[in-house]
C-alpha cells in the first residue's frame, strides 16, 4: 500500500517544517535506514523549503510517523498537529497535484517538479525505489507533462509575489542582474522571496526585526541578513525593495529613499509595498527614478490572471482525476498478479496430468476419438470441481456471492 505523510506550508509555520527538513547529504542515509530498519518496503522523501514529505509502500503507516520523529529527535506528540498523512489513493492524489504545481505555494510554479525528479533519483540510487513507488512517480511526471501542456496553469499571474516579478521585468531587462532587498521575513516575503529568487538575482538581503529569522531566510537563497536599523546604509545598494511588515507606522520615509536615490545617482529603484497599514510612506512614489507599487496595484495585475488561471486549475484538477483513477485501476491489477499466476500454474499442472493419460491410453491401442472425448471430459470436471463444490456448500449469503462471482466470471446468464 502506497502511503504519504507531509509537512507542508500550508500545514506548519517556519519553526516547525525546519525540524523535519532532511540536507540533501543525509537523504541516502536516512532513506536506508527507514528501509532496513521498519516494516517499510519503499521510500522517496521530497525536502524543500517550503515542504517534506515521505511516500513509502507499507502495510503499517504508522511506524513511518514514528520513524520521523525518532530520526528528528523531535516527539511525535509535537509533529502531529502539523503532519498530514494520506492512505493509497489519497497519496497518489497528492503526488499528482504536487507533481503539477497545484499544491505550490505559488500555484503552478515548475520547480517543484524538478525537485521532485531529484527526490526520486536520490531513492534510486538509495536503492529504496521499488516497482510501486516508482510506476507512481513516472505517472506523476507524465501528469504533470500533461497538466501543463493542456492546460494555462503556469500562463497567468495570480499572485502578489508573481504580479511582482511581472512588474519588476518592466522595469528592468532581467531580475537576474539585479540587487533584491526583502524586508520582513514572514509568509507574504517568503512567497515574494521564492519568485524573485527563481530568477537568480545577483545579490539577495533580508531585513528583519528578528534577526535569525531574517538570517534563516536568507540563507535559503544565499543571501545575506541585516537589522531593520541598518536599512538607511544599505538601501541605496539595492534596485529592488519588496517590504511587507506588521509595523503600524512607515519604516521608509521619503528622506531616506532622497538620499538613496542621490547615492545611486538616479540610477531606478523598484519598490513594492505589499504591507496594510503601508511600509513606504506614499509620498516616495512621487519621486523621479523611484517606481513604487502598492497591494492594491498589485492586486489588478492578479485580477487580470486570475479568470483564466482558475479555469486552467479546474482543467487540471480534472485531468489528475481521471490520471489517479487509472494508476489505482494498474494498481488493484497489480495485487491480482499472484492470484492470477497461481491460477495459471494450477490449471497447467492438470493440463500436463491429462495430456500424460491420454498419451498412455493411445499407447495401448485406444482410439484417437474415444481417448480425446475422454481428456476433454476429464479436463472439464477438474477444472470445475472446486469451485462447485464451493457453491454447493455455501449457504445463504456466501452462495449468493459464489453464484453471482461465477455468472461474472464465466459469462452465464439466466436461463444458461
Amino acid at each position: 500500500m502506497i502511503f504519504t505523510l507531509g509537512i507542508n506550508h500550508h500545514s506548519a509555520p517556519l519553526a516547525i517544517r525546519e525540524r523535519v527538513a532532511f540536507h540533501a547529504e543525509s537523504l541516502p542515509l536516512a532513506l536506508s535506514h527507514l528501509v532496513d530498519a521498519k516494516p517499510v518496503k519503499e521510500a522517496a522523501i521530497l525536502s524543500t523549503c517550503n515542504r517534506m514529505e515521505l511516500y513509502c509502500a507499507t502495510e503499517t503507516p504508522e511506524v513511518a510517523v514514528d520513524w520521523l520523529a525518532e530520526y528528528h529527535q523531535v516527539e511525535r506528540s509535537h509533529l502531529q498537529p502539523y503532519l498530514y498523512t494520506y492512505p493509497q489513493p489519497e497519496a497518489v492524489r497528492h503526488a499528482f497535484r504536487v507533481a503539477s504545481g497545484l499544491d505550490s505555494m505559488v500555484i503552478g510554479e515548475p520547480q517543484i517538479l524538478g525537485q521532485m525528479k531529484d527526490a526520486v533519483r536520490v531513492a534510486e540510487e538509495a536503492g529504496t525505489l521499488g516497482t510501486m513507488l516508482h510506476k507512481m512517480f513516472q505517472r506523476s511526471f507524465a501528469v504533470a507533462k500533461e497538466v501543463r501542456s493542456t492546460t494555462a496553469i503556469g500562463a497567468n499571474i495570480v499572485s502578489m509575489a508573481a504580479a511582482g516579478v511581472h512588474l519588476a521585468e518592466r522595469i528592468f531587462e532581467s531580475v537576474a542582474d539585479q540587487r533584491v532587498l526583502f524586508i520582513g521575513a514572514g509568509e507574504m516575503i517568503e512567497l515574494c522571496a521564492a519568485h524573485f529568487c527563481a530568477q537568480k538575482p545577483r545579490q539577495v538581503t533580508v531585513a528583519n526585526r528578528t534577526i535569525e529569522r531574517g538570517q534563516a531566510l536568507a540563507e535559503r537563497y544565499g543571501g545575506q541578513a541585516i537589522r531593520l536599523d541598518e536599512l538607511g546604509e544599505h538601501l541605496a545598494h539595492h534596485d529592488i525593495i519588496v517590504s511587507c511588515t506588521a509595523s503600524p507606522l512607515p519604516i521608509i520615509g521619503l528622506g531616506m529613499v532622497e538620499r538613496a536615490v542621490k547615492a545611486r545617482r538616479h540610477r531606478p529603484m523598484f519598490m513594492v509595498d505589499l504591507a496594510v497599514p503601508r511600509d513606504i510612506e506614499i509620498e516616495v512614489g512621487e519621486l523621479d527614478d523611484v517606481f513604487l507599487y502598492t497591494v492594491d496595484d498589485l492586486a489588478q495585475v492578479v485580477d487580470r490572471g486570475l479568470e483564466s488561471r482558475q479555469a486552467a486549475v479546474v482543467q487540471a484538477e480534472a485531468i489528475i482525476a481521471a490520471r489517479v483513477e487509472n494508476f489505482l485501476s494498474w494498481l488493484e491489477a497489480r495485487d491480482s498478479v499472484p492470484l492470477i499466476r497461481s491460477l495459471r500454474d494450477a490449471a497447467e499442472r492438470m493440463r500436463r496430468h491429462e495430456i500424460e493419460h491420454a498419451l498412455k491410453l493411445m499407447a495401448k491401442g485406444e482410439p484417437p476419438e474415444k481417448v480425446l472425448e475422454h481428456l476433454s471430459h476429464r479436463l472439464i470436471n477438474k477444472f470445475l470441481h472446486s469451485p462447485t463444490q464451493a457453491i454447493n456448500l455455501a449457504q445463504g449469503a456466501e452462495r449468493s456471492e459464489l453464484q453471482a462471482a461465477a455468472s461474472r466470471l464465466f459469462h452465464l446468464h439466466s436461463g444458461d
